[in-house]
């Protein structure tokens, strides 16, 4: 069983330190106080930010409206940055990210992933059309 500090919870949620503590103290994140220290359980902070489509609780909503939940069909990590394929439905979807956050979300091959997409331009090409 892994642990995480406050601040390796606050750096996989996207949070504030002290957002974390406070939702740790209402019972909003599941967590276990050890003197002065908030700890986690790994797994169940995982566990949260893969239960669904949503990501749970006010403080962790994003304004994309465009997520897409696959599976990681390849993973390739080279130097700094990591190839990520998810296979959604019949299509695949790659992006690049960094090593770093491959590594802190733990992605692995057959791993349930979200893709969510924020862009202010969106092209559409059709085959046959004109040149």
């Amino acid at each position: 069983m892994k642990t995480l500090s406050v601040e390796e919870t606050a750096e996989i949620l996207h949070l504030n330190v002290k957002r974390v503590q406070s939702m740790a103290r209402q019972g909003k994140l599941p967590a276990v106080r050890v003197g002065r220290k908030w700890l986690f359980r790994r797994e169940e902070i995982e566990a949260l930010l893969g239960a669904s489509a949503t990501v749970p609780g006010p403080a962790l909503s994003i304004s994309a409206r465009n997520r897409l939940r696959g599976k990681v069909a390849r993973l390739s990590i080279d130097g700094l940055m990591a190839e990520v394929q998810l296979q959604i439905g019949d299509q695949e979807l790659v992006s690049l990210i960094t090593r770093s956050s491959a590594e802190r979300l733990g992605l692995k091959v057959g791993d349930v992933a979200f893709a969510v997409i924020k862009s202010t331009e969106v092209m559409i090409g059709k085959e046959g059309g004109e040149e």
